[in-house]
């Protein structure tokens, strides 16, 4: 059985701050629903204070979104984005 994950708030919010190398990048992660049903992974990524990129991959489970929402966030902590303060809040949902 596959538990029902609506209820819940995928919500991550990563900097990358590097002085030395000049960089200072934020990369964040949301899982949403479509007007379709599906769930779709929405994700963002830039220069902090500059408009940066964006892209939705969408699912046909909230499962499979989870997995791939995880992945990216792995993914970003390998490379050395840690997540802010605004991560750390509760959501509300």
């Amino acid at each position: 059985m596959i538990p029902d994950m609506s209820g819940m708030s995928f919500h991550l919010h990563c900097q990358r701050i590097d002085a030395s190398r000049n960089m200072a990048r934020y990369y964040m992660l949301a899982i949403q629903p479509t007007l379709f049903g599906e769930t779709a992974v929405v994700r963002s990524w830039g220069r902090i204070g500059r408009r940066g990129g964006e892209r939705i991959d969408v699912f046909g489970t909230e499962l499979e979104a989870v997995a791939h929402f995880l992945d990216l966030a792995r993914r970003r902590h390998r490379k050395g984005y840690r997540p802010t303060q605004a991560a750390m809040r509760p959501m509300m949902a």
